[in-house]
């Protein structure tokens, strides 16, 4: 009879495991693919492009009417050794995302706009795209100093029912966060976009 070795199935196992988990970790996430920084007459704009997927436990509650909120965070800090960290380009996004069971369909709802699809699938890649959103400048900027730049993307717990906080709490099925994308950089000038590929 045909045996296999210990160590042979050990290894079989073990790779099996890094796999799951890999599929595991792929299957709801949000992923930061590239950053695009512009100068334009107003001041800046940045462009995103992430992938996002939600888990059961989200899209259970998305079919249950609960809003998700995601928020964009963008910020620009000067580092001085000699003082704190002082922050002087900001740009926070928050997009809700809602299903509406009536019409079968999903909502992203913007401050000014909302868009209506007909698949989740659509929706999050949607969501996934920020085009020329418009950041604040705080304080002056100048072209010669190397700036600390940061990008994160999460789903916004706070703004959920109650109920669904108290269950969020603790609970690793209602996390879902991009990694803090940060790089060191200085400003772009207009014709010369700042490009950043992400994780």
């Amino acid at each position: 009879m045909w045996r296999i070795p210990l160590l042979h199935v050990n290894l079989i196992f073990l790779s099996l495991m890094l796999l799951l988990l890999v599929t595991t970790a792929q299957a709801e996430s949000i992923r930061i693919k590239s950053v695009n920084l512009a100068a334009v007459e107003q001041g800046y704009e940045i462009s995103v492009d992430s992938e996002i997927v939600l888990n059961a436990t989200l899209e259970q509650a998305l079919e249950k009417g609960i809003v998700l909120y995601f928020v964009t965070k963008f910020s620009l800090v000067d580092s001085r050794w000699y003082w704190l960290n002082d922050e002087i380009v900001r740009g926070k996004l928050r997009v809700g995302l809602r299903y509406y069971a009536l019409t079968r369909q999903y909502h992203l709802n913007y401050p000014a706009i909302s868009q209506s699809f007909n698949t989740l699938e659509e929706a999050l890649q949607a969501l996934g795209q920020l085009h020329n959103y418009s950041l604040i400048v705080k304080s002056e900027l100048k072209q010669d100093v190397d700036y600390i730049a940061s990008l994160r993307i999460w789903l916004d717990l706070t703004r959920m029912p109650k109920p669904f906080q108290v269950e969020a709490l603790g609970s690793s099925r209602w996390n879902l966060s991009s990694d803090k994308l940060e790089w060191r950089m200085k400003l772009p000038t207009p014709g010369q976009p700042l490009q950043i590929k992400g994780q």
